[in-house]
């Protein structure tokens, strides 16, 4: 049996944990959050987030313990928004994951170094990038939650270790393919949900479908540009991993991006849309990391460029939007 330790309480390592468990999976679920931990040992659901979901906790094992949790385990999935890595992994020793294999399904990177949270993991702990793989794909977690068939991607310089982790996750309604470009699929899902906040800001204003679809097409041209000259290799970028998830997270109702962007197009203020969303935005954050790395680059990012100047800078969205359409063809 597989023994995995599942770092994070919110709505993706919930329906990560439920796929891996039904799958027959041995699941150390770690939460920060005592009292639902208590709640999901007496009740078997989360009560926070897709709080639908049954476990069997003769399979699931929830627990605010992290060291107990990552020993007992062969592999680490990581699922804390980007923003907490740090915070969540600091109580562990740098030989803690030694012998195991990771696996990040954050779409963040984080924040202040400005690094991949793969890059982080292998620099912190000392790990072959080879024993390291990221989950991507157009796969949200309330979907799921409810079955809908799902198609993701495992992205691993070692597709052993991609595919291994590919048949835990495999099953009725989860498709599940390795690949071997780690750091392209990282840098996409990271960059998408910059798009789907951006999509949000404009179906906030007022644009329509035709906008989006011209921005959404603009952005794919963005993403390969920023993407080639972060790391330069042939790829295809109409696959799932890419364009996939891009798109799912720029038009779908789950996208908390899209979301957050959306209330910031309506005129909430950033502060004010965070608390009320009570989720976090991962999109927020990534826009200054991508910001700050293209300093360096000087690649052509209009998109990314509004959104920070937006988020950070405080310009006025409809001013910023009307200055960003004239750059789309």
């Amino acid at each position: 049996m597989d023994k995995i330790a599942m770092i994070g309480g919110g709505s993706w390592a919930t329906a990560l944990t439920k796929i891996l468990s039904e799958n027959g999976a041995r699941v150390g679920w770690w939460m920060r959050n005592k009292d639902d931990v208590q709640h999901l040992l007496r009740t078997r659901h989360n009560p926070r987030y897709l709080s639908s979901v049954a476990f069997d906790l003769s399979r699931v094992f929830p627990s605010t313990e992290l060291k107990e949790t990552v020993e007992e385990a062969d592999w680490l999935v990581l699922a804390v928004p980007a923003a907490f890595v740090q915070s969540s992994l600091d109580k562990l020793d740098r030989d803690s994951l030694k012998n195991k294999r990771v696996i990040s399904a954050i779409k963040g990177m984080v924040p202040g170094k400005n690094v991949l949270v793969t890059d982080y993991v292998a620099e912190r702990f000392r790990l072959a990038h080879e024993r390291i793989g990221v989950v991507a794909g157009p796969c949200h977690a309330e979907e799921v939650a409810l079955e809908k068939q799902s198609y993701l991607t495992i992205g691993s310089p070692s597709l052993g270790l991609a595919d291994d982790f590919c048949h835990l996750l495999r099953n009725r309604y989860v498709k599940a393919y390795p690949m071997e470009d780690l750091d392209g699929i990282e840098y996409f899902a990271v960059m998408k949900n910059i798009i789907a906040l951006t999509c949000g800001i404009a179906h906030g204003l007022g644009y329509g479908d035709n906008f989006q679809a011209v921005l959404v097409s603009n952005a794919v041209q963005e993403m390969r540009r920023f993407v080639h000259a972060m790391n330069p290799q042939p790829r295809d970028l109409s696959a799932s991993a890419y364009l996939g998830d891009l798109l799912v997270t720029a038009y779908s109702q789950f996208s908390r991006n899209r979301t957050f962007g959306n209330m910031i197009g309506r005129g909430y203020s950033v502060k004010s849309a965070q608390m009320e969303m009570n989720m976090v935005a991962e999109g927020y954050y990534a826009v200054k990391s991508i910001h700050e790395l293209n300093k360096k680059l000087g690649v052509h990012m209009p998109i990314t460029s509004a959104a920070y100047h937006v988020l950070y800078e405080k310009i006025s969205p409809a001013v910023e939007l009307e200055i960003l359409k004239e750059k789309f063809r």
